[in-house]
């Protein structure tokens, strides 16, 4: 008999797997390219903005909706560096372990506040979700680093 969540916890290691390529490229990067604003995508704003982003996510469906956490969110301001982003993605990382440790909870419906409205989903919707925003996520990330002039790495779960 598989463990609970056994499927879930080989993808979330493919997951980390092709984070960890893609931030060991961005760590070849300048300090100043990572924190260089690229009005022409999005919302203007840096590679470090959208890695905090993408890890406030996990903080938020994971930590405060799913687990039910007190959640302190990133402050983009207070990284400057890839290592510092690594260690709030080790935080990402000890909240989805959490949530996969607690099989009730991954098929549990999940009530929260959305919009000003009442909402419910299970926990391995909200898995699904974060994943795959972090995958939306690093997609556009290596777009900008094209931007800056860098030439990206395959950072696909299937990679040469």
């Amino acid at each position: 008999m598989n463990p609970p969540n056994q499927h879930c916890t080989l993808q979330y290691n493919w997951v980390k797997e092709t984070r960890q390529l893609l931030l060991r490229y961005l760590s070849a990067l300048s300090p100043e390219d990572l924190i260089r604003p690229i009005p022409s995508f999005g919302n203007g704003g840096s590679l470090r903005d959208l890695l905090v982003h993408t890890a406030n996510v996990y903080q938020h469906w994971i930590g405060h909706i799913a687990l039910k956490t007190h959640t302190v969110y990133a402050k983009k301001e207070d990284f400057s560096n890839i290592p510092e982003i690594r260690d709030v993605y080790r935080e990402a990382d000890a909240l989805i372990a959490a949530l996969l440790d607690q099989q009730q909870l991954m098929d549990d419906n999940i009530i929260f506040s959305l919009n000003g409205g009442q909402r419910s989903t299970s926990g391995f919707r909200i898995f699904t979700h974060v994943i795959t925003h972090e995958f939306h996520h690093k997609g556009q990330l290596l777009s900008m680093s094209r931007l800056l002039g860098h030439t990206p790495v395959d950072t696909d779960i299937i990679h040469a």
